[in-house]
C-alpha cells in the first residue's frame, strides 16, 4: 500500500511578499511548487494538498469594499470570501498540478473540494483576534482602514514587514467530508482541500450549520486532517528551509531533527513567533503527538532533498 502525505502549501507557494499577486505570478509559483511535490509522488506517496489564502482573501475583502463604495454591490461576509478563495486557489493548484503531471507523462486524477470545518462558538479566540489576512500596510494606512471599517483590527507583523488586519482564529474541531478526502487520496487521486483552513461553521443544537466570521489556521486544520485520516507524513511548506531558534539574531540556529518533546519545550519558551512559526509548530505537534510518524517543516525548494527541512518525530 502506498504511503499518504498531507502537504500544506504556505502563502509563499503561490505569492511572494514583494509581489502584487497577478494571476501570472501566482500561476508560475503554483506550477513550480507542484513540480517540487512531484518527488513525493515518485517516492510512492499518495498526496493531499491544502493551502493558505491570507493575501487572496484579503484582496477579496478589499474588492468587497471597493465594490460597495463605487457601485453599491452588497458586501459578502468573510465565510463567503474564504469559500471564494478556496475555489479560486484550488482551481489554480488543480490546473497546474495537471499541467505538471502531463509534462512528466504521469497520469493521475486531481480534484478540488471546497471544505467546511467545524469550530466551537465559545472558542476564546473570538475574544482575541490574531490571524493575519490581506496585504501589509503602513501604520498610517492601517489606522485609516480601521477607522473606516468598524470592527477591523490591525497588528504589526512579527518580522516588521508592516501592519495586517487580524481576525479570530478558532481551533478546528472536525473536518467535514474527511472520509471523502481520505478515501479519494488513498485510491490515488490528488485531492486539494481544506483551503485557507476551511470555511468555519458551527452547529446549533438542532444540527443546523451556521457560518461565522473567522479564519481557521491552515496548518492546524491540515494537521487535524492528517491525524484523522492517519497520514504517514505531514509536510508544512513555508518560506524558510528549516525552523530556527534565536531567529534573526547572531545566535540563530537551524533545527534538523527534533523530538516532539523538544519542539514543545522551544514553543513554550517562546522561541517561535505567534502568527508565524508558532502555529506551524503547534500543527506539527498536533499530528505527531496524536499518532503521526513525522512532521516536516521546510520550503518547496527543499522537497527534493533526502531529508528536507526540520523533522519533528515522536521520540
Amino acid at each position: 500500500m502506498k504511503k499518504l502525505a498531507v502537504i500544506a502549501f504556505g502563502g509563499n507557494a503561490l505569492l511572494r511578499g514583494n509581489e502584487i499577486g497577478t494571476i501570472e505570478q501566482q500561476e508560475k509559483h503554483t506550477y513550480d511548487t507542484c513540480e517540487q511535490v512531484l518527488g513525493l509522488i515518485r517516492n510512492d506517496y499518495n498526496i493531499i494538498i491544502t493551502h493558505g489564502n491570507g493575501p487572496q482573501v484579503g484582496n477579496i475583502l478589499l474588492r468587497n469594499e471597493a465594490g460597495w463604495k463605487e457601485y453599491k454591490i452588497p458586501k459578502m461576509p468573510l465565510d463567503i470570501c474564504v469559500a471564494d478563495s478556496q475555489g479560486g486557489i484550488g482551481y489554480m493548484i488543480e490546473r497546474q498540478m495537471r499541467n505538471v503531471l502531463s509534462a512528466h507523462k504521469m497520469r493521475k486524477n486531481v480534484v478540488t473540494l471546497v471544505t467546511q470545518v467545524l469550530v466551537d462558538i465559545n472558542d476564546p479566540a473570538f475574544e482575541n483576534p490574531t490571524k493575519p489576512i490581506g496585504p501589509f500596510y503602513l501604520k498610517e494606512e492601517a489606522d485609516l482602514l480601521a477607522k473606516a471599517n468598524k470592527g477591523w483590527i490591525f497588528k504589526e507583523d512579527p518580522r516588521k514587514r508592516g501592519w495586517r488586519r487580524v481576525v479570530p482564529s478558532p481551533k478546528p474541531k472536525k473536518i467535514l467530508n474527511v472520509k471523502v478526502i481520505g478515501g479519494l487520496a488513498r485510491r490515488g487521486t490528488v485531492v486539494i482541500g481544506v483551503g485557507g483552513g476551511g470555511v468555519p461553521v458551527y452547529k446549533h443544537k438542532n444540527n443546523y450549520l451556521e457560518a461565522i466570521e473567522a479564519v481557521i489556521d491552515k496548518d492546524l486544520a491540515s494537521a487535524l486532517l492528517a491525524k484523522d485520516i492517519k497520514a504517514d507524513a505531514f509536510y508544512i511548506i513555508t518560506d524558510v528551509p528549516k525552523v530556527y531558534i534565536n531567529f534573526n539574531t547572531k545566535n540563530q540556529k537551524a533545527l534538523h531533527k527534533i523530538t516532539a518533546k523538544k519542539a514543545r519545550y522551544y514553543l513554550e519558551k517562546g522561541e517561535f513567533a505567534a502568527g508565524s512559526m508558532a502555529p506551524k509548530i503547534e500543527a506539527a505537534l498536533l499530528f505527531v503527538e496524536n499518532g503521526g510518524k513525522e512532521a516536516i517543516i521546510t520550503n518547496a525548494e527543499s522537497l527534493h532533498l533526502k531529508n528536507p527541512g526540520t523533522r519533528i518525530v515522536k521520540s
